[in-house]
């Protein structure tokens, strides 16, 4: 059920549901749940505070914390007094942290426990910090969060918000040079959420309970607390992502609605519970954010025994693009490595390097024209045109159509492995790795090859107990792809480095194998 109509902002959500329905329950947060009057009022109360501190419209805050369900009525707070809230990668070091909150010229920031230490540091490296409140517990030089809230007027502000009032910064993953403030706007997320209603991906009943478990400094993890709140309905919101603790919760709060990336996915039917757990309450599981094999998907829709939707897009697209329908994830329609189509109102293309369309079957780049894509990159205009061409966002990514319109990713151009002339993408051998029964999780990287110039090189995770040599993934490998693209080598290690939202930190793996390389191409 979906509530925003014409002429409704963001910040009438908390509104409307506080009028039609106050005591449903908006979100749970371990022992605290909160109703719909109760958030509302408390998103008024923070926006009182937040003007109270001198931040005006369009002016920029900093959260540095795990999930929390304050975290919600922060941004709901920032929304209803025109502010922006930027989220800050917790796991940065402290240098990046600060380059961020400087970059963004953040006011305030308000940070989770587990950062009390940091404040001192974080004031003196942050000359813009004027106020630093913490949202669990206090600290020397930062209040409270409930007291610094509560201590506010709960009138509502009702300021007037544009549709290009940036809402929401969240940086790139800066795997080289610093990050990219992604500006996110109003308008942005208004096209998001109508575009969500036509696909049927906002289908929950007020009180429907949704699972809010990915960062909320990735788009994924705050569009899926958002969206629930959007539709009147409960979210069991995690302080971290923890498989065992999904498969507690689920039962325990019949979750309907869950989005998880697919290694999260792995790591809950790796777990012991997955067995024993009941999913029957699941209405819907969504997946997205990275390629998943065809094996694990399959393995969850067993375990699961509930339609499957996959999602892609990006934060440059407020997280939007194509969604997999759980229609077209029968194995006899072939569509399981798509990810899908575009969402209404949102065209996409596959462009050859000269920007020309190219017809169903051919791999190039893909494009985003939408009311989705970001207004730009914070303070980098160069950035920003590069990024978006005649309104047409070029998302990196490598993929093509099918004859019936589907796309299907390769994987980041970025990331292609040129050997022999012939390009090869990563994720077309790790489906095909994956299937073999000892392997758990898989990465393939390019490395350095006096013949070919670049060599596949799988790096494996071996499930528990199991054994496989080099030479039988390899041959395993064969039977499936071509030649060309099989591997030429397999390193064994306990696990693969992976970020907040579970992509695989591909650098981090080449990295060894091109040391004293100038260029990390060959």
């Amino acid at each position: 059920m979906f509530y925003l109509g014409e002429g409704h902002t963001l910040a009438d959500i908390p509104r409307i549901h506080a009028r039609e329905r106050p005591s449903i329950i908006a979100q749970v947060f371990e022992a605290r749940e909160t109703t719909y009057e109760t958030f509302d009022r408390h998103a008024s109360q923070v926006a009182q505070g937040l003007m109270a501190e001198g931040c005006l419209p369009q002016s920029r805050i900093a959260y540095l914390g795990r999930n929390s369900d304050h975290y919600f009525e922060l941004l709901f707070g920032a929304i209803k007094a025109r502010v922006v809230l930027v989220g800050v990668n917790w796991r940065l070091a402290l240098p990046e942290m600060s380059w961020i909150i400087n970059d963004a010229g953040c006011e305030m920031i308000f940070l989770g426990p587990e950062y009390r230490d940091l404040v001192p540091a974080l004031r003196a490296a942050c000359p813009t910090l004027r106020t630093a409140v913490m949202m669990e517990g206090e600290a020397p030089e930062a209040a409270s969060f409930e007291s610094w809230r509560d201590s506010q007027s709960s009138v509502d502000p009702m300021l007037a918000i544009e549709p290009e009032d940036d809402m929401l910064q969240l940086y790139t993953s800066g795997t080289t040079g610093h990050p990219k403030g992604v500006q996110l706007t109003h308008g942005n997320y208004l096209t998001l959420f109508r575009a969500a209603a036509q696909t049927g991906l906002m289908d929950a009943e007020p009180g429907d309970t949704g699972l809010v478990c990915m960062p909320v400094f990735h788009v994924a993890g705050t569009n899926i607390g958002l969206l629930s709140l959007a539709q009147g309905g409960t979210g069991i919101v995690m302080r971290d992502v923890d498989p065992g603790r999904i498969l507690e919760l689920i039962p325990r709060y019949r979750v309907k609605h869950l989005f998880v990336v697919p290694a999260v996915l792995l790591f809950m039917l790796q777990h012991p519970l997955a067995a024993s757990t009941d999913f029957s309450t699941v209405k819907r599981f969504s997946y997205g954010a990275s390629p998943i094999a065809e094996d694990l998907l399959r393995k969850g829709q067993a375990v699961l025994k509930c339609p499957f939707i996959q999602l892609y897009g990006l934060t440059e697209t407020t997280g939007a693009g194509t969604y997999l329908p759980p229609e077209a994830h029968e194995p006899e329609r072939g569509k399981l490595r798509s990810c899908g189509l575009p969402w209404p109102g949102i065209e996409i293309r596959v462009i050859d390097t000269a920007g020309n369309p190219l017809p169903a079957g051919e791999v190039g780049e893909i494009v985003i024209r939408s009311g989705v894509v970001m207004k730009g990159y914070w303070k980098r205009a160069e950035a920003t045109a590069d990024a978006i061409r005649d309104a047409w966002f070029y998302t990196g990514d490598a993929g093509y159509f099918d004859a019936d319109g589907y796309l299907f990713i390769h994987d980041r151009l970025k990331d292609m492995i040129v050997s022999g002339g012939e390009n090869i993408y990563p994720a077309e051998v790790e489906n095909a790795v994956f299937g073999h029964p000892a392997v758990a999780d898989v990465a393939v990287i390019g490395v350095p090859d006096e013949k070919w110039g670049e060599a596949v090189k799988a790096i494996v995770v071996l499930k528990p107990g199991a054994t496989a040599s080099q030479e039988e993934i390899i041959a395993y490998t064969r039977e499936r792809i071509a030649g060309y693209k099989t591997p030429r080598s397999v390193d064994f290690i306990a696990a693969l480095p992976r970020n907040p939202s579970g992509k695989v930190l591909r650098r981090e793996l080449r990295l060894p194998y091109w040391e004293g390389k100038q260029r990390m191409v060959n």
